[in-house]
């Protein structure tokens, strides 16, 4: 693989708004960043990540490609997957922010898709080459890949091992896959295959199991059939929604309980994983695209272009204005 690496230069500015509306410049400093990834209009190149301090204010990483796909941070250093510019940022990060322009690491046209950080070294998905690839941290060389029988999406570890979804067979086939890989990171070996229903796609590791959201498609792609499923202890549970229902394809844990996103909120799971519909919190319409649960807070990513964050009420307690299609997020907390 082919690895171009960028000169370092001064660490970026943060502009952007205060609570009161008031813009705000120049240099700041923040203890904590909220990173968002904005994927961008497809075809566009105009994918950016929005960069939101402790004070609320906002700026973004220019114009990184087509497709801004995920966004990770592991230490001081924050790691962009770029899915149809084939290729992985990495940023260092600091009390000033982050500095640019970075490294960049090209994929070989591998479409790569979601990453997870072990043992420094980052494990992502590929739907062209239908692989789960290494990158090492200390050589930014990627080292090895493990071939899957589908196209690989989310990866999570449990600190041990890796677990990869793989929704789909071929490309754009409706979600006809229905299996959860669990490999073993040294050997890059698959250790475990666990049927889990059609179209597995977004996971969350929570107590030791790792629980799936499921997606698939009708023929005629009309129609949406939901799902959410359970591996634990080796065993499979599954619970099918059927079509029309309002859910969303997040999966995420807050208040020590597990939540999808479910008609314009989230709602807990049951037992059973049957949605709690009473449990719904929040109210955007058709509007998420994603949420996450960041420091008792949770973080939705709206369609309209915004985020939006609620508390455990549901009542909105900040609103920020990001690129087009705000996907994945990621936290840097200062350790020094």
């Amino acid at each position: 693989m082919k690895i171009v690496l960028l000169f370092i230069s001064t660490m970026f500015l943060m502009t952007g708004c205060s609570d009161d509306g008031n813009t705000v410049s120049g240099p700041t400093t923040s203890s904590n960043y909220v990173f968002v990834a904005c994927e961008g209009n497809f075809g566009s190149s105009d994918g950016t990540v929005y960069v939101i301090d402790e004070y609320g204010n906002t700026s973004n990483i220019g114009s990184l490609g087509d497709v801004v796909q995920s966004v990770e941070v592991h230490g001081n250093k924050l790691f962009v997957i770029v899915n149809n510019s084939h290729r992985i940022m990495v940023y260092d990060i600091s009390e000033s922010g982050i500095s640019e322009p970075g490294i960049e690491v090209l994929t070989g046209d591998s479409s790569p898709r979601e990453m997870v950080v072990l043992n420094d070294k980052v494990y992502f998905t590929n739907w062209n080459t239908q692989d789960v690839k290494v990158l090492n941290l200390f050589t930014y060389q990627i080292e090895s890949s493990l071939m899957l029988g589908g196209l690989p999406e989310d990866i999570i570890t449990d600190g041990v091992n890796l677990f990869v979804s793989i929704p789909n067979l071929a490309l754009y086939d409706q979600n006809l896959g229905s299996s959860v890989v669990k490999i073993d990171p040294v050997s890059m070996s698959v250790l475990e295959t666990y049927e889990v229903g059609l179209g597995p796609e977004s996971l969350l590791m929570f107590n030791d199991e790792v629980y799936i959201a499921r997606k698939n498609y009708s023929n005629d792609w009309y129609t949406t059939y939901y799902g959410s499923s359970k591996i634990s202890g080796g065993l499979v549970t599954s619970s099918d929604y059927g079509a029309g229902v309002a859910c969303g394809g997040s999966i995420l844990v807050s208040n020590n309980s597990v939540y999808r996103t479910y008609d314009g909120g989230i709602a807990p799971l049951d037992g059973n994983l049957e949605i709690n519909a009473l449990g719904r919190i929040g109210d955007y319409g058709s509007a998420i695209y994603h949420a996450e649960e960041i420091n008792g807070y949770i973080w939705l990513g709206l369609t309209d272009n915004t985020v939006r964050v609620m508390n455990s009420s549901g009542e909105e307690i900040n609103l920020y204005s990001v690129g087009a299609y705000p996907g994945d997020f990621a936290v840097w907390n200062n350790q020094d």
